[in-house]
């Protein structure tokens, strides 16, 4: 395909990765949060954006529920989620070595896409809603995408005041720089972990109210977004949260413009092969830093 800067098909390609990395960094927040605070990498993350997914599409397409209901219905069951997985699974393993702590959030990966396949069918669900697109000359961007773009940068801002403003923000940004001496302040450890894993599941929630615009429910939805959504973390430096949000944006680029020249299949692998490069290059991540 012939290289032209001003073709509006290619600006409009790289417009659509913008609003696809806003999306991937809100995913990666989450799970960011988590492993910055609690140091434990969720593997089920994306899984419990599946729940979240099927909660939000069972409430509004066989109950009735009002859309912006079922969302924040969606949003406090993966949040409730999040505490639970905690509070009955992490914390007996916390002190336990990295493999173990891999291998359990790994079975419960299996064990919820096996319990989603049971309860749900492999049939493909979809939310039915449109919200049309938006032109601007030649080109053409969905408005779900638009406002899935708005709702994760106000999400990154909101939790960013959060974590900055706030007695309890500043309590979870304190016991993530410095574990043994938060005790001694009178900040009980347990509790932060637990409102962390609380934020986490409920930013796992917005993640699945998003994508529940965009794409269709299934089972396997957590296969497309897992290992992606580990590797802008991976690349960002696991755990911090402003590498994450510029590795979502790296990433989402690779995938929309390895579309445009060829198929969307090689946009993955780019990205990919990008992600093993800096690897060897920064194993760190790009704003982590070395031990």
């Amino acid at each position: 395909m012939e290289f032209s800067i001003t073709d509006p098909f290619l600006w409009e390609t790289v417009i659509q990765g913008l609003l696809f990395g806003g999306v991937l960094a809100l995913l990666s927040l989450g799970l960011n949060i988590i492993f910055g605070v609690i140091d434990v990498v969720w593997i089920c993350y994306a899984e419990l954006i599946m729940i979240g997914m099927y909660a939000i599409y069972f409430l509004y397409a066989d109950y009735g529920v009002p859309l912006p209901l079922a969302f924040i219905a969606g949003i406090l069951t993966v949040a409730l989620l999040g505490a639970a997985l905690h509070h009955f699974i992490i914390r007996p393993i916390l002190h336990t070595e990295p493999i173990n702590q891999l291998l359990v959030t790994g079975g419960v990966l299996f064990f919820l896409q096996g319990f989603a396949t049971l309860v749900f069918s492999v049939e493909f669900r979809n939310l039915g809603v449109s919200f049309g697109s938006f032109a601007a000359g030649d080109m053409f961007f969905p408005i779900s995408r638009m406002l899935a773009f708005a709702v994760s940068l106000v999400a990154v801002v909101v939790l960013w005041l959060f974590l900055k403003r706030t007695f309890l923000g500043t309590a979870i940004r304190a016991i993530s720089q410095d574990r043994e001496i938060m005790p001694l302040m009178g900040v009980s450890p347990q509790k932060i972990y637990l409102v962390t894993s609380a934020l986490g599941g409920g930013l796992a929630g917005l993640g699945a109210c998003l994508l529940v615009l965009l794409y269709d429910i299934h089972p396997a939805i957590g296969l497309t977004f897992g290992p992606i959504t580990f590797m802008v973390c991976v690349l960002g430096g696991l755990g911090n949260m402003i590498g994450g949000f510029i590795a979502a944006f790296i990433f989402a680029e690779f995938i929309a413009l390895g579309g445009f020249y060829a198929e969307v299949e090689w946009g993955y692998v780019m990205a990919f092969v990008f992600f093993i490069v800096m690897m060897f290059i920064r194993p760190q991540g790009i704003m982590g830093s070395k031990s």
